[in-house]
Parts: C-alpha cells; sequence; structure tokens
C-alpha cells in the first residue's frame, strides 16, 4: 500500500485496538502501511488520556 493512512483511519483503529475489538480486515489495512508512527504516538496520546481521566475520576469521587 504504501500511503500514509487518515487521522480518522487511525483513531478508529486506535480506539478499537484499546478496546480489543479490532477487526482482521482493519488490522491488514493498518499494518499494511509503510511507517507505524502514527499509530504508536496516537496510542501513547490515548493511553495518556486514559490514565490522566481516571486520576481525575478518582480525585473527584475521594
Amino acid at each position: 500500500m504504501g500511503n500514509k493512512p487518515r487521522p480518522k483511519d487511525v483513531m478508529k483503529s486506535v480506539i478499537a485496538a484499546l478496546f480489543g475489538v479490532q477487526s482482521q480486515h482493519n488490522r491488514e489495512r493498518d499494518f499494511g502501511h509503510d511507517s507505524p508512527a502514527a499509530y504508536i504516538i496516537t496510542g501513547v496520546v490515548m493511553i495518556g488520556l486514559l490514565v490522566a481521566a481516571l486520576l481525575a475520576l478518582v480525585s473527584m469521587v475521594t
């Protein structure tokens, strides 16, 4: 394939992967790109946001 993934596709793939519901078709599409950088950066940011949201929730409850 070789072309760059669209930001919308990257977000959908990362969110689906975080929840463990990524389809085989999307996984094959994602691994068909030359560089995984967009997926790695988006994944790190999403995990950071998830941790921040959980910390804020715990802080509000306690």
